[in-house]
């Protein structure tokens, strides 16, 4: 029979109730010496483990305390009779409350090893005791629990720290918990915040995680570990709290590895080859982009393109056509993604300072003669474009622009290339003005096919320049021939009037007027004696403004009365032109000059021109008549037509006794 003194009255009901004794009753001569009777049940966790033990269990309506309990009731001297239950909350021990879960269980705190590597508890032999070798004194003032804790006696249970050494240690720690108040417990809300943690890890896994990429949703299921760890473990050392978050933690590193795994064999591994898909066609199309000439857009799809050698190799070829094009600004740009992305690429370094070196130092404008001119920089590292056409080298520069030797690559064709700057001379509408007279006039003067007119192959604009690419000419231009002692002889200047004459009427039949005839404008090579003009119609793309210093475009001591006055000109105003272009290669000097602008125009206008005759004395009296007829101020008594100008002077050179124009 069980004592009553040892049975305990709790108010209210009773929860981890007993059915069963197990063992044989104590031996009598100890249970009679015995300050009360415990009970040695050790639930086993939900992993097989041991961390809690019931302070007080129900064995048909009779309440017992634990052996744990009754032990550290009688090392304070109490008995059970002072211990008080308050069922669902805690045990009262004398003064010391003990706070219990609902089945007044209470999480016993396993102790780690001592200082010098000693166990938690001093273990020692029976059979050393009972024989005397440990000394009396180890054992003053200390709890003895006597018990099987050899290797293969009794049963093995299993803690959080492992196998501690047997029921009996396992016992020691949990009267060591009660004695230093280092007891855990599982407060009541503690299944439904568990539960509740549960179902919103799940939720993250199913709803969120999906949603993030590989490196934002390894970074938030990590942060969620952490904050499950920290919880439980805060709980712990706070508050003597245990919430059981080792499954939701578990299903936390579970899900995400799982979902992960799936994703990268699965999603990612598909987006992977839609990536190198994507690739591969953003090169391509690049590619093609960049042999159509449209670099801006080949420079947008290989950014476009994975960062590897073949890339960065295509960008840097990209960026030498930005040079070739003049465009230093988007070479440099170029350059600089390169160095971005790889600083160690060939002489990337280099490339970058150079490009820009080339970007600041361009020069546009500044030609002589102060009109519209364009200075190209030409690069002797590479090959520098101007639209589709390499430009070799500068041939010369004239009022109206500066022309360079080119070649067009496509078709191996040596081209002239005059270039214009015209947003230097124009600004807002009129510059686009000015644009639209210049390509149609390009187109004009590019119909025209006849052996005395240069021919224009191409006009387009690029950058900050227009430009006209035309035919190659051997040979230089007339105005050096105008210099008193390097007249040519009569019969050749003639030859050369007569040719430009049949050249003007072939345009102006063709609704083309020159309006800027000068030696400048005419090429001439001596041994075949071939005659070119050039310039057409460029002269009328500015002949309607003013430069910025207000001056009139063109060349005033060549300009009809007509021309100067503003009036509208037509052929015959070309006619005039050529008339004072006769004459001063014939005398050597201009036949209308004067001190100031005015003056110059003013004897244009109203004053007769000198006798050529007078001035170059072999000159028969016909030529003369020819130059006074193409100098008329009124252009209905000059020549009517370079025709009527040709027949004249062909009459001369049979009196010159040469019958072929040369």
């Amino acid at each position: 029979a069980i004592p009553d003194d040892n049975v305990l009255d709790p108010s209210g009901y009773a929860y981890g109730p007993a059915r069963t004794v197990l063992g044989d009753p104590p031996i009598a001569s100890l249970g009679s010496a015995a300050r009360g009777i415990g009970h040695l049940v050790t639930p086993l966790d939900i992993d097989g483990g041991v961390r809690f033990e019931p302070l007080v269990i129900d064995y048909y309506g009779q309440f017992f305390p634990s052996q744990s309990l009754m032990i550290a009731a009688a090392f304070h001297n109490l008995e059970a009779a002072d211990i008080r239950v308050n069922l669902g909350e805690s045990v009262q021990l004398g003064n010391l409350e003990i706070k219990t879960d609902e089945l007044l269980n209470i999480n016993t705190s396993f102790y780690g090893e001592r200082e010098g590597d000693r166990p938690p508890f001093d273990v020692y032999s029976f059979d050393d005791v009972r024989q005397g070798t440990v000394p009396v004194e180890n054992f003053a003032d200390k709890i003895v629990l006597i018990g099987a804790t050899a290797f293969g006696v009794g049963s093995t249970l299993y803690t959080p720290l492992g196998d501690v050494g047997g029921p009996v240690l396992i016992m020691a720690h949990t009267v060591a918990s009660i004695l230093n108040e280092d007891f855990y417990i599982a407060p009541g809300w503690a299944g439904f915040v568990e539960f509740l943690i549960i179902i919103l890890v799940a939720a993250y896994l199913c709803a969120l995680l999906p949603r993030l990429g590989a490196g934002p949703g390894a970074a938030v299921s990590g942060a969620i570990l952490v904050v499950l760890i920290l919880t439980e473990l805060l709980l712990m050392t706070t508050q003597s709290m245990t919430l059981q978050l080792a499954a939701p933690a578990a299903l936390l590193v579970v899900g995400h590895v799982l979902l992960t795994t799936k994703r990268y064999l699965v999603t990612e591994a598909g987006k992977r080859r839609v990536d190198v898909e994507s690739a591969l066609s953003n090169k391509q199309l690049a590619l093609q982009f960049q042999q159509q000439g449209q670099l801006d857009m080949a420079f947008e799809y290989f950014r476009r393109c994975p960062v590897d050698e073949s890339t960065l190799e295509a960008i840097y070829v990209l960026a030498g056509d930005y040079e070739r094009k003049r465009q230093y600004n988007k070479a440099a740009s170029a350059y600089e993604y390169i160095a971005s992305k790889a600083p160690g690429f060939r002489d990337i370094k280099d490339k970058v300072q150079r490009a820009r070196q080339l970007n600041d130092t361009v020069i546009l404008g500044g030609s002589g003669g102060g009109g519209p001119g364009a200075s190209i920089l030409l690069d002797p590292d590479s090959k520098t474009m101007l639209g589709r056409y390499e430009v070799e080298k500068e041939l010369g520069k004239g009022a109206m622009g500066i022309v360079y030797l080119g070649k067009d690559p496509k078709i191996n064709r040596t081209v002239a290339i005059k270039t214009m700057a015209l947003s230097l001379e124009f600004e807002g509408e009129e510059l686009e003005a000015a644009k639209e007279r210049f390509f149609r006039e390009a187109e004009s003067a590019g119909r025209l096919d006849h052996p005395n007119i240069v021919t224009i192959y191409d006009a387009g604009e690029e950058h900050d320049l227009a430009y006209i690419a035309m035919e190659f000419l051997q040979g230089k231009d007339l105005e050096p021939y105008t210099k008193p002692d390097k007249l040519l002889p009569v019969a050749t200047v003639m030859g050369i009037i007569y040719k430009s004459a049949m050249a003007l009427d072939y345009a102006h039949k063709h609704g083309i007027v020159h309006r800027d005839i000068k030696p400048a404008n005419i090429m001439y090579e001596p041994e075949s004696k071939q005659v070119k003009l050039t310039d057409f119609g460029i002269a009328r793309i500015t002949d309607s403004s003013k430069t910025k210093t207000g001056m009139v475009l063109g060349t005033p001591s060549f300009m009809s009365p007509e021309q100067l006055s503003g009036r509208k000109v037509d052929g015959r105003s070309d006619l005039f032109s050529l008339g004072v272009m006769f004459y001063q290669m014939l005398c050597g000097k201009l036949p209308f000059r004067g001190d100031s602008m005015a003056t110059l125009m003013y004897k244009i206008a109203n004053e007769e021109h000198p006798d050529p005759c007078a001035i170059s004395t072999d000159l028969p009296p016909e030529v003369g008549e020819v130059i006074d007829q193409g100098l008329e101020k009124d252009p209905d008594k000059r020549f009517q037509t370079g025709g009527e100008m040709a027949l004249a002077l062909r009459a001369c050179l049979q009196v010159l006794g040469t019958s072929t124009p040369g």
